[in-house]
């Protein structure tokens, strides 16, 4: 399985950035790719075996799909480990780099899409995310 890794370094605490990272309601606010996608609805149990549920949809209701995913590490303002319920494991570290949080997620690529298109899109969440907390 080929591994994916995206980073960003955000201008907010590791407190603020994982309350931003795992609340719903915030994940309404940041989750998308695109301008022309949102999150209109977001569930989050984060707790070892807990799960999350968030829904992705074209703000033109033409496409969209649920993406789910069951908890299997958490260690708070650290790291979140999940497996999504086609198998595929994500990892997600939280660091302090000088006063500010570089988030890092290493996730199993799908074979639906190539490797750079997926790279492209989680990095543009993780974009859309920084933009998202560092206005609020």
């Amino acid at each position: 399985m080929v591994e994916i890794n995206v980073e960003i370094i955000i201008d907010a605490s590791i407190e603020k950035v994982w309350k931003f990272y795992t609340n719903a309601e915030h994940i309404k606010q940041w989750n998308n790719a695109s301008d022309d996608w949102h999150t209109p609805r977001a569930e989050n149990d984060l707790r070892v075996g807990g799960k999350f549920v968030y829904r992705m949809e074209a703000k033109d209701s033409s496409v969209g799909f649920d993406l789910e995913g069951e908890y299997t590490e958490i260690e708070e303002n650290e790291i979140i480990n999940y497996t999504m319920n086609d198998g595929r494991k994500v990892r997600i570290t939280f660091s302090n780099e000088e006063g500010k949080t570089l988030v890092s997620i290493i996730f199993d690529a799908e074979t639906e899409n190539s490797i750079e298109m997926q790279k492209e899109g989680w990095q543009a969440i993780l974009n859309n995310f920084k933009r998202y907390i560092e206005s609020n």
